[in-house]
């Protein structure tokens, strides 16, 4: 069986999807879709890449993602599985790079700096 493999990042999140033509089953860190991923809006974004090219019964897919929040994971498994399609059928590049599913989102937390609560958010000031 031909695999197609490719890693998704989002935040700290890490997936790694492996796709393979078959019947439309879908696993993440061994749950199906739905038991790992409660929220539809969450699901709605790892699905986006097949309601896009239309074939979404066509591939099984298998992702182990780690790190992270569930809204980062599912982000990171869209671009993963974008460029796993991609890997699949190179001509779907102009479609998922018009939809924006290939640019690796660079937003993280920014780091805490001293003498401050959290990144910007200083201690109250007291005049007196």
């Amino acid at each position: 069986m031909q695999y197609f493999d490719a890693v998704g990042r989002r935040k700290c999140a890490v997936a790694r999807v492996r796709l393979s033509k078959g019947t439309g089953k879908r696993t993440i860190n061994g749950k199906p879709l739905k038991e790992f991923l409660h929220r539809e809006t969450l699901m709605m974004i790892v699905e986006e890449p097949f309601n896009l090219i239309e074939q979404s019964d066509n591939f099984d897919l298998r992702v182990n993602v780690k790190g992270g929040g569930l809204s980062g994971q599912a982000g990171a498994i869209r671009l993963g599985l974008s460029r796993a399609l991609i890997e699949y059928d190179p001509e779907l590049h102009s479609i998922f790079k018009k939809a924006g599913f290939l640019t690796r989102d660079a937003r993280v937390k920014e780091r805490r700096k001293y003498g401050l609560v959290k990144a910007r958010k200083a201690y109250q000031y007291s005049k007196r």
